[in-house]
């Protein structure tokens, strides 16, 4: 591992800044919400340790806020984090051999981190590098923007009034824009979002979420026919 923290250049950390600035102002986002709508202070503060997945933690939470269950929080987080999965077969190289690099690389697998790997793919040693620095700034950033956040939240009482509640969709917005430029994936959004917006009105929070997931079946079914 040490001769992994002596490769990063100068452009690469900058640009690794750059993204932790971004994070930092998400998850100071995150711990005020989070407060604000009622959870004790270390609630956010834990799950970041331990989840640190940025638009799962506002899923759980925003469903948390709006009156539903932790099973159906912990289910919409889990699917929003499914894409995880091929994140992992995609960097999962750039991590090593050793167990110990594997569950601390899980742990820092994110969307910046695998993206950061995956740009530097055709050079593996620039892309543990990037992967790890990545990972590792974004995982400080955070937590600390979180904790602070948690702490404003509990002054501030109503997030509304300084626009953080618009966070919430604003970091789901930002991760499902760049998929929408496929076809398949743009119209199973739509129609997800069609029904869990039908759904609203007369189910419990959460489960239009959940339900949102008809527009991946209808998906599948169309790529399975093609």
């Amino acid at each position: 591992m040490r001769s992994t923290w002596r490769t990063p250049d100068p452009p690469l950390l900058r640009d690794v800044a750059a993204v932790a600035a971004g994070a930092a102002v998400s998850g100071a986002s995150f711990g005020a919400i989070s407060t604000s709508a009622g959870l004790e202070w270390w609630v956010p503060v834990v799950m970041s340790l331990l989840v640190f997945a940025g638009g799962s933690q506002f899923m759980a939470v925003g469903v948390v806020a709006a009156g539903g269950g932790p099973v159906a929080a912990v289910l919409a987080g889990l699917v929003l984090n499914a894409r995880h999965l091929p994140f992992g077969l995609a960097v999962g190289h750039v991590l090593g051999d050793r167990l110990s690099h594997k569950l601390l690389g899980s742990h820092l697998l994110i969307d910046e981190s695998t993206a950061f790997a995956l740009a530097n793919r055709h050079d593996p040693e620039r892309a543990r590098a990037a992967f790890w620095a990545c990972g590792a700034a974004l995982f400080g950033a955070w937590n600390a923007a979180v904790l602070v956040g948690a702490f404003v939240g509990r002054t501030i009482g109503d997030p509304d009034a300084f626009g953080l509640d618009a966070a919430f969709p604003a970091a789901l917005l930002a991760l499902l824009l760049p998929a929408f430029e496929d076809r398949v994936t743009r119209n199973a959004a739509l129609l997800g979002a069609a029904v869990a917006l039908a759904a609203t009105p007369v189910l419990p929070p959460g489960v239009p979420v959940l339900l949102a997931l008809v527009g991946l079946l209808a998906a599948a079914r169309r790529e399975v026919g093609a």
